[in-house]
């Protein structure tokens, strides 16, 4: 599975996710792209975003959307790394079109 790191999303989750292909928003230069611009190019070559952006299911249409999206409910790197098999096991389980949110302890 290809999966997509917005910004905000701590870079140390990605040794994590060793069955996917991981890439950030940063490394593709897509940091300055909107939330919707972002989703559209996103689908055209990922499977899933990972985001820590709690307001994007308010503030985009993610109804017909292929991407599945994860969000995690908090950026804190010690919190995630905490529950991280709970993380991963959820990013394994999401399907396209499917929006999951991950709150760690």
């Amino acid at each position: 599975m290809k999966i997509l790191f917005d910004q905000g999303t701590p870079a140390p989750l990605k040794p994590f996710l060793t069955s996917h292909k991981v890439q950030t928003v940063f490394e593709l230069g897509w940091s300055n792209l909107t939330n919707g611009e972002l989703l559209t190019r996103a689908e055209q070559s990922f499977d899933v975003l990972i985001t820590t952006d709690q307001q994007l299911r308010y503030q985009q249409n993610l109804v017909r959307r292929k991407l599945g999206i994860v969000v995690l409910m908090t950026t804190s790197w010690p919190k995630i790394k905490a529950d991280v098999a709970q993380v991963v096991e959820i990013v394994n389980d999401t399907q396209p079109g499917e929006y999951r949110e991950i709150t760690v302890r």
